[in-house]
């Protein structure tokens, strides 16, 4: 088990990126949680041209800002991972709506830390821990149909595939090229770590109920289970 000040330490070589389009309600209070929880970290927002003031919510707590040249939060997270500093060994990635509690990170870090052959470490939602208002029932079988699917064609088996909160090793991600545009990123995300020949390990979390309006729409799991067939033929 890493000591407190050992995982602190990694924070020194940590980045936290997070994707954004008018979340002025979520980004400030989801950067100040994981700034308060995890002390010493780069941070990163991807923002997809906000019409609101995430942008400047985000300076105003200290983050680097770079604006995504297309659209979703696929092509936000692609720039990212293309222009990763090769000092940084572990990426954070969370959703800028205030769902993903940061006290879960250290554990993750520490997962990694502990264990090299695992490439990512995912927070999984349906632990039991999650808000009761956080997970409505359509999401939660339109996730369960998406979890077998993967499973079945892609060869990973996750409880929650489509976690937005995941902490990775970077060094799994080298030589990557994100093909995703929007919500199927996780789905890449996965695969691309399996190929590197990576494990992936999940770990409970919390999950609250979202900051602003709701993105993710039920043409977004059309375009997911895409991105879960053509995976096979990467």
């Amino acid at each position: 088990m890493l000591l407190k000040t050992q995982v602190i330490e990694q924070l020194y070589s940590t980045q936290l990126i997070v994707a954004a389009l008018n979340e002025e309600q979520g980004i400030g209070p989801t950067l100040t949680d994981y700034i308060d929880q995890l002390g010493i970290m780069k941070v990163l927002v991807i923002d997809g041209k906000s019409k609101d003031r995430t942008v400047e919510i985000a300076k105003n707590l200290g983050a680097e800002i770079e604006f995504q040249d297309g659209k979703g939060k696929g092509n936000a997270i692609a720039k990212a991972l293309a222009n990763l500093d090769p000092e940084i060994k572990y990426i954070i990635l969370t959703d800028a709506d205030y769902t993903y509690p940061a006290k879960y990170v250290p554990k993750m870090i520490e997962v990694l830390e502990n264990n090299p052959e695992v490439g990512m470490v995912c927070g999984n939602r349906f632990s039991g821990n999650a808000e009761s208002k956080a997970v409505i029932k359509s999401f939660y079988l339109g996730n369960k149909i998406l979890s077998f699917s993967h499973g079945l064609f892609n060869g990973v088996s996750l409880v929650d595939p489509l976690t937005g909160l995941r902490v990775i090793r970077t060094k799994a991600l080298k030589n990557s090229i994100i093909k995703s545009q929007g919500f199927d990123i996780e789905v890449e995300l996965n695969h691309q770590i399996k190929k590197k020949g990576y494990k992936i390990v999940e770990v409970p979390i919390g999950y609250r109920k979202r900051l602003g309006e709701k993105k993710l729409k039920i043409r977004d799991g059309i375009t997911i289970l895409k991105r879960i067939l053509s995976e096979i033929l990467r």
